[in-house]
């Protein structure tokens, strides 16, 4: 499979007649949603005392078992916001729309969000399909997504903030540290979409780099539950270790499959970079405990941001819930987004992409800076032990936050990747 090939789209012009000049209290557009439609032009009304914004996530199929919870962090950055005085001193009014695990359904829903719902910006998205599905439309319509989680990296686009991890962010720590613990071959299994292929080829480029031996690569539909062929094939592949992108529930049937034939993380280390704290009990402890996990937040991180994050989500939502990597970036994407319009003083795109480069917000997983040039944020890479409580433990982490590289163009084995 091809590596997705740089993305560097000019901005669609604004039609000139439709807009007047955006503040706060003004309105900036005077198009009907309907003509909107019709036109590509902006229908966002900010004459009144709120401001729409839309979330979309996958609320039902094969991916809403990590999908829901970022809805939840998402409604709670928003509440916090409204709780603290609101946006240029509006009120955020949330849209939500179910992406139903579908691609084209994220991209017809996220047209309807922007074009009939008339949102400021839209939130939310979780796979490499359903955010490639997307790009287009909010390229079309001249129009905001903030994307919360970790992917393949090698895109970048003026309509996209990419709040998760890009790969020098997750993918190459991970890598690093499996190498810094003398693993001399590995077993890639994902599912079979956009992010696990890209993945796997910037894998695969490290470890010919490296002195890695890649022993196998399986790919399996999102959705599947039926394992056996392939975790006797990693079984008897002999491999160091095994690198997981499966997404989605699949990740339950693989790991006790993978238990199943006698595969733990004392014999065959796995490394995943799509479970998090959420997925954990939907597959289950004693399935999982001791393997790895390769991100940028874990609910155990020690400081003051995440205490209050962490209290302010369990007062909300229940003190048995969790919190996640992509939780947390859906969750900063707001409050980053706020601060955007605010040192913009304007809800207009133009104005707000203009103002990003250099915004900060003190996260639960640090302080985060906008990277005006590529979209991206800094991230302090995490690796984790999944524990007998199912929480993740770190057992590795970057000394300071790394500025986002998602064209890895400082790594001369990834030279060949982008084009």
């Amino acid at each position: 499979m091809n590596v997705t090939s740089r993305i560097r789209l000019a901005l669609i012009p604004t039609t000139l007649g439709a807009l007047v000049l955006s503040g706060c209290g003004s309105q900036i557009s005077t198009t009907s949603a309907a003509d909107a439609e019709s036109s590509g032009t902006s229908c966002v009304d900010t004459s009144g005392d709120s401001v729409k914004v839309g979330f979309l996530n996958s609320l039902s199929g094969t991916m809403a078992i990590s999908e829901s919870t970022v809805f939840d962090s998402l409604t709670l950055a928003a509440e916090e916001i409204n709780d603290a005085g609101g946006v240029l001193g509006k009120t955020i009014d949330i849209v939500s729309e179910d992406g139903a695990s579908e691609p084209t359904v994220f991209a017809e829903r996220a047209g309807k969000l922007i074009q009939q719902d008339c949102v400021a910006a839209v939130f939310g998205g979780w796979t490499s399909s359903s955010r490639k599905a997307m790009l287009p439309v909010f390229e079309s319509s001249d129009s905001l997504l903030f994307y919360p989680v970790q992917y393949e990296g090698l895109e970048s686009s003026e309509n996209i903030f990419y709040t998760g991890a890009t790969t020098n962010q997750q993918i190459v720590p991970a890598l690093d540290y499996l190498v810094e613990q003398g693993t001399k071959s590995i077993f890639l299994v994902g599912s079979d979409y956009v992010f696990p292929r890209t993945a796997n080829q910037v894998i695969k480029a490290y470890a010919e780099a490296h002195g890695i031996e890649v022993m196998g690569e399986e790919y399996t539909p999102l959705g599947s539950t039926e394992f056996s062929t392939i975790v006797n094939k990693v079984r008897d592949s002999g491999a160091d270790a095994v690198f997981n992108t499966l997404n989605g529930d699949s990740n339950v049937a693989f790991f006790r499959q993978y238990k199943s034939v006698g595969l733990s993380a004392d014999t065959m280390p796995v490394v995943s970079v799509s479970i998090a704290e959420e997925e954990v009990p939907g597959i289950g402890v004693d399935n999982i405990e001791g393997q790895l996990t390769a991100w940028d937040y874990y609910q155990t991180l020690d400081n003051d941001e995440n205490a209050a994050f962490v209290a302010a989500f369990k007062e909300r939502f229940g003190e048995d819930r969790v919190t996640s990597d992509p939780m947390e970036a859906a969750y900063t994407s707001v409050h980053l987004w706020r601060a955007m319009v605010e040192k913009a003083d304007s809800f207009e795109v133009a104005d707000i992409q203009e103002a990003a480069g250099g915004v900060t917000f003190d996260a639960p997983e640090g302080t985060v800076t906008v990277n005006g040039e590529n979209n991206h944020i800094t991230k302090t890479p995490r690796i984790g032990r999944i524990n007998a409580d199912g929480l993740i433990d770190v057992v590795w982490e970057a000394p300071e936050a790394v500025e986002p590289d998602p064209f890895l163009e400082t790594y001369d084995w990834a030279s060949e990747l982008g084009q």
